[in-house]
Parts: C-alpha cells; structure tokens; sequence
C-alpha cells in the first residue's frame, strides 16, 4: 500500500513538472507600455517620487539606465518599438501616418507572436490612434482589442470629457462647447484642442476607476485571469495613458507630496551656441487653457518662461499622476502574483519616450536633447538575476530582447539587438550607441535663402556613454539617401560627463577635435548601413 502510495506521489510529481515544463517553454508575456513616462522613478534614482510598484518590478528585473527612444513623440517611438524598426523603416515620423499605409507588410511584436502560437490581447494605449486602424492595428492581436465600456467607470461617472477630465464644472463647460472642426484637432492624442475650457491638470477625491487607466488596470486585471486559463501562451499588452497631459490623477496621489518640495529644472535656458531649430515651444502644453497666463514669452521664441508657482504645480501634477500609474502597475503584478505566476512570466515596462519639465525652459517631448530621447525601460523574466545596467539600450531592442527571452526565432528584419546578454551579465555590452531622431521645418522662405530645395530638417542624434552628437540634415533627408557634406545644416555636441545639464554645444571647440572625429565616423557608418533600404 505504502509502495502503490509512493509511487502515485511520484507519478504526481513527474506530471506536475512536465505541464509546468511545457507551460513554461513559452512563458506568458506581460507588456506594459507608460505614455510620457521620463525615468523619474525610485529605481532610476529619484528619491521623492513615490513608484513602490515599478520599484517592485525593478528588484525583480534589469532595470536599463541607459535607454533611448527612437523619435521623441507617441506615433512614431510606438511604431518603432512594436516593429522592432526605426522610423525609416516604418516611415512614421509624425502624428498622422498610418503605420500600414506605407509599410503595408510591417510585422509587429505581438502579430510575430501569434505565429508562435501565442494569444495576443490588450487594453489602453499601445499605439497611437491616428497611426493605425480603428481597431489598434487588428493584425496584432488574436482577440479583439479590449475598450472599456461607460459603466466601467465608477460612481456611474461615465465617460470623462475630452477622455481625461471628471469635474462635474469642467464636463458642463466642455458639453457647452460647439464641436470642434478638423482643423481645430492636435493629433497628439486624437483630442479636441479648441475650447473654453481645457486645464492641463485635474485633482479630485475619486477612486482609481474614474479615470481610464484605473479602468484599463481592472479590465487587464480580469483577462489575464482569463487568459491563464487558457493552455496556449498569452502575451497581454496594458497601456496607460498617464502621466501624458493633461495630469489628471485622484487626490490621493497629490497628497503623497507637498507644492514645496517640488523641484523645478537647474538649467532653464538655451545651450550656449545653440542650434536654434533644436528646440520646441512648448506648443502642446500652450495649448491647455490655464498655461498662456503663466507664460512670458511669445510662442515663436521657443521658451515658455512660466512662473515658478505654476511650475511647481506642473510638477507636482506629473509626480502624481505617475504615482497614479504605479497603483495601476501594483494591480497587474499582483495579478500574477495570486495566480501564482509572477515569478515565471517575462515582464516588460516601458515609456514611450522622456519629457521635458522645464529644462531648457521647454515643457514637452518633440527634442533630440536627453530629457525627450531617455526613457525607462525595465526587463524581468524567469532565470535571470536582478540588477542595474548603464549599458545602452534602444525601443527597437525590445521586439528581439522579447523573442530570446521567450526562446523564440528572432526575424531576420529587426533593426534592434536583444538584450538578454545585458540582463545574464549586467556589465556587457550590446551597443556602442543609441540613435535618436527628430524632423523640424525652417519657416518662410528661409530654405530658398540657404539654396536648399525644401525646408525639412531631420535630425539625427547619436548617445554614446560620453556624449551627443546631432547632425541636422536637410532637404528632406533620411538615413536611406546617400550622405553628401552638403546635406549638412547644423551640428551639436554635449559632453555628458562635463556638462550633464547640456550648457554649451562644443561643436566648433577645437579641444573635441579627436572626439568629434570618431562620432562622425560612427554617424556615416550608422547611415550607410540604411542607405538604400
């Protein structure tokens, strides 16, 4: 009887291991993408701010100091990350491209991922949606893009005006307004720019679920349990929208800090020997209602010079809704956590790119400086140890960084390298450099003066652990045409070592001369690998 026992014990026990085994030789994905976040967190170092959740994830994972987005802005870093292509590639460099309009054939992470034999879901923003279909890019997911439904949200509040506001006064004034027309559209986040009535942020006592990424957190919530149900793998996708303007967050979050405490940017001027066309006005942020009367300078001259009080409260609003965010991250690992998987599931978070709170007096994204380009990226899956890498790293990393981890085939297409070796030894190295790009226009007949043929600018910019070194190009250039000398307009270069704050562009110091020799040579080597492509 004891012998039969035993052996059923056994036999238990082989069974037990070979479906762990076979669940787990395609572990499940969680893949959580954050709008606006910049790497102000406890894990990267900021002792304020209060993210116990992302930190949670961090001490579990490779936390990347050193990440670079490909394109300061949603549309264009989103396309590039979720296709593993830089944005040459997708020929997405704005907010108004569809992805597939002009790269028909483009293969994204989670549609990749299907092939696999993975079921693929998700809910809030991954892409952006003025750059793919009505359905989140349908191609991606296996299931139907989650949406959530009006009576999701609490207290029978419903939808929040203009997707972000619940403020029974600011929802009357916006339900007052006529309906704005197209041209009265930003496409920055699909939202109506005109109107009476827009704050760039808003603090009520409401529970998390009156605003939609609090809902997205319970709807991700349910599907996982679902999907873990399931025999077939699951890579799920939970984008959040805050802390992206405006900063909207329960009160809750805003009392975590004090107004006082807020810190406002060291440096708020322009590099010495400035590129003037480097720069943005602070255009997105102009356009909430309660900005222009803090403002002291005119739009054209690209600084926002808001008074201190009102940057205090900027950064306040930001530092709340990102506490806003982390609760939501909390929800997702505590998920897994009770379903008994946090351990065995590769867990990705990222940021689609930095923003500028102040620094070089600008308040956005839109730049090629370190503020718009660094972005948060945090790695955690079953086998590695934790830990901390300053070693570069870049979006388009992220599709093949998943496939190694997952031990899947990586596509022969993707521009980007995996990471895996970085998250088994935190001092190796994958890149030499991470690039970053961004188009201006010069206005007026400025182009016609210079002899150019059109005003298109494109900027592109190379992080190395030392330094930044930005070429403007013009006439419309991308990495895909041949480089010529004269398709140079500016330069930049900032040495991060000497002058993190980036005070001074060294370009013409002839005491950078060597280094500037070997920066070049990385940048003709980085186009000529896409010319032509």
């Amino acid at each position: 009887m004891k012998l039969r026992l035993l052996i059923a014990v056994i036999s238990i026990g082989i069974f037990n291991t070979a479906v762990f085994a076979q669940k787990k030789s395609k572990p499940n994905i969680l893949f959580i993408a954050v709008d606006d976040l910049k790497p102000e967190l406890g894990c990267y170092g900021n002792n304020l701010i209060k993210t116990p959740n992302i930190d949670r994830l961090a001490a579990m994972g490779t936390v990347f100091l050193n990440n670079y987005c490909q394109q300061a802005v949603c549309g264009p870093t989103r396309a590039s990350l979720m296709t593993g292509m830089r944005p040459d590639a997708t020929k997405v460099w704005d907010l108004k491209t569809k992805m597939r309009d002009v790269v028909p054939d483009i293969v994204t992470l989670p549609q990749y991922l299907i092939t696999q034999g993975y079921t693929t879901a998700g809910v809030g923003k991954i892409y952006h949606p003025s750059c793919i279909d009505k359905k989140n890019d349908e191609p991606s997911w296996s299931i139907p893009f989650l949406t959530p439904k009006e009576s999701d949200y609490a207290n029978g509040l419903g939808f929040p005006a203009k997707k972000h506001y619940q403020s029974p006064e600011t929802k009357a004034a916006i339900n007052a307004e006529a309906p704005a027309s197209d041209k009265d559209k930003k496409a920055d986040d699909g939202e109506s720019t005109s109107g009476a009535v827009k704050p760039s942020s808003e603090c009520l006592d409401l529970p998390d679920n009156a605003y939609e990424d609090g809902v997205s957190a319970l709807i991700a919530k349910k599907a996982i349990i679902e999907l873990s149900k399931d025999k077939k793998p699951f890579f799920f996708a939970c984008g959040f929208h805050k802390p992206h303007l405006p900063f909207v967050s329960p009160k809750k979050y805003w009392d975590l800090y004090k107004r006082e405490d807020m810190p406002i940017a060291e440096f708020q001027e322009h590099s010495k020997n400035e590129v003037f066309i480097a720069y943005e006005s602070s255009g997105e942020l102009r356009n909430y209602t309660d900005i222009p009367a803090f403002t002291t300078y005119p739009k054209e001259d690209l600084r926002a010079g808001l008074k201190v009080e009102k940057q205090k409260e900027l950064v306040h609003a930001y530092y709340a809704a990102v506490s806003y965010v982390d609760a939501q991250v909390g929800i997702l690992l505590n998920t897994l956590d009770s379903l008994g998987t946090l351990d065995n599931t590769i867990i990705v978070l990222w940021g689609d790119h930095g923003w500028h709170l102040g620094d070089h007096d600008m308040w956005g994204k839109h730049t090629n400086f370190e503020q718009a380009t660094r972005a948060p990226l945090i790695f955690a899956a079953p086998g590695l140890k934790p830990g901390k890498s300053t070693s570069l790293s870049e979006h388009v990393d992220v599709f093949p960084t998943i496939c190694d981890l997952a031990n899947l085939p990586i596509p022969t297409q993707l521009q980007g390298k995996s990471l895996k070796p970085v998250m088994q030894n935190k001092s190796a190295t994958v890149n030499d450099y991470a690039m970053s790009q961004y188009p201006r226009k010069l206005k007026g007949t400025e182009f016609k003066e210079l002899g150019y043929t059109d005003g298109k600018l494109m900027g592109y910019s190379l992080r190395t652990d030392k330094y930044r070194y930005t070429i403007w190009f013009n006439n419309s250039f991308t990495s895909t045409q041949p480089y010529a000398d004269s398709r140079i307009y500016k330069r930049e270069l900032y040495d991060y070592v000497k002058d993190p704050l980036e005070k001074v562009n060294v370009v013409d110091d002839g005491d950078y001369k060597k280094a500037l020799e070997d920066l070049h040579k990385k940048m003709l080597a980085y186009l000529k690998s896409y010319e032509g492509k």
